[in-house]
Order: structure tokens, then sequence, then C-alpha cells
């Protein structure tokens, strides 16, 4: 049993300001790609503004909005009850198959975290322990402007390699485009 939290808020400045998790993806927005591969949460949680939603899923928004991702954590943990918590942005299309491999590889550890390959890690794409993600928001001096990263700092991690693009975020138009065109692969359309 897990619950998860799904960053939707945001400014989208490379996009111009657009609502991103409204973007598709398929015929399916960001933010319900999101969703959908959590189907197996106890409750999802959506930090940002209330939009259409194939799923129910508890809606909230950290105070004042903008506060960026750690302040839109802090403010989904208010609403988390598991012991363990997915942490995703709304902008991953391709982050399901990762959801499982998060949750299994959150048993060694505070959070899993996966990281492309170069080694990077996605911050906004863990499974972490609940308590211990409500000790590392805690210990930040202010959760307002805070980067996710920081969350991360004296947390005992471990990386999960992303073998299939997962992490992945659409961040740009162009990231966007190339997301759409795996889609169409994925679905054996050109």
């Amino acid at each position: 049993m897990f619950d998860a939290i799904v960053l939707a808020g945001g400014s989208a400045r490379r996009l111009g300001g657009v609502d991103k998790p409204a973007l598709l993806v398929g015929m399916t927005s960001l933010l319900d790609r999101a969703v959908a591969s959590l189907d197996n949460a106890g409750r999802v949680v959506v930090v940002g503004p209330r939009r259409h939603l194939a799923r129910d899923v508890v809606w909230c928004q950290e105070q004042p909005p903008g506060g960026g991702p750690v302040a839109a954590i802090a403010a989904g943990l208010g609403e988390v009850r598991a012991a363990l918590v997915v942490v995703l942005a709304a902008d991953l299309p391709a982050i399901g198959p990762a959801v499982p491999l998060l949750i299994a590889t959150a048993d060694g550890a505070e959070c899993a975290v996966l990281t492309d390959a170069d080694g990077r890690r996605n911050h906004l794409a863990a499974a972490w322990h609940t308590a211990a993600l409500r000790a590392a928001v805690t210990a930040l001096p202010e959760t307002h402007g805070a980067a996710a990263r920081e969350l991360y700092d004296g947390a005992r991690i471990v990386e999960v390699a992303d073998r299939g693009g997962w992490s992945q975020d659409c961040d740009t138009w162009a990231d966007l485009a190339v997301a759409q065109e795996l889609e169409l692969l994925r679905n054996g359309r050109t």
C-alpha cells in the first residue's frame, strides 16, 4: 500500500506559461498519464490547480501558490496516510513502468529515485518512506523556493536506473514533440 503526490503546479516558463499538465501526449493529458501510472495507490494527492481528471484524487495547493516543488511536496504530505509515498512530477508521460520498480526498491533505503543514463537523478520521480520524506522537509529552513534536490541531502538513497526513458520530462516544446513521437511509435503508428 502506498500513496502518491503528483506535482501539477509550476509556471511552465520554458513553454510560455501554458498549463503544462493539460498538454496531450497521445489523447491523454500529461496529468492524467501521471495519475494513471499510480493505479495501485491508496490515495493520489495532486498539488496544483483543480482540473478535470479521469480518476478521483485529493486536491491541495501550497500556500502561497508558486512556492516550488518542495513547498508543493510539503502541502501534499499533509494528505498522505500510507507509510510509503511516490512523488512524481506531472510532466513524465512514460513514468508508468518505473513506479513499481521505485516502490520495490524503496524497501532498502529511505528513498528510491530514478537516474538517467548519465547518472543524473530525477528528484521528482521517487518513492519515499513517508516518515523520511517528512523529516527531510522538516529539516529544511524554508520550503518555499527550495530545490527538490535539497530533500535528498543526508537521506539513505537507492538509485534506480532509468532503462526505458521513464523519467524523460516535458519541459520544452521539443521535449513534448519527442514524447508524442514515442507515443506514436509505442502504439504502432507513424
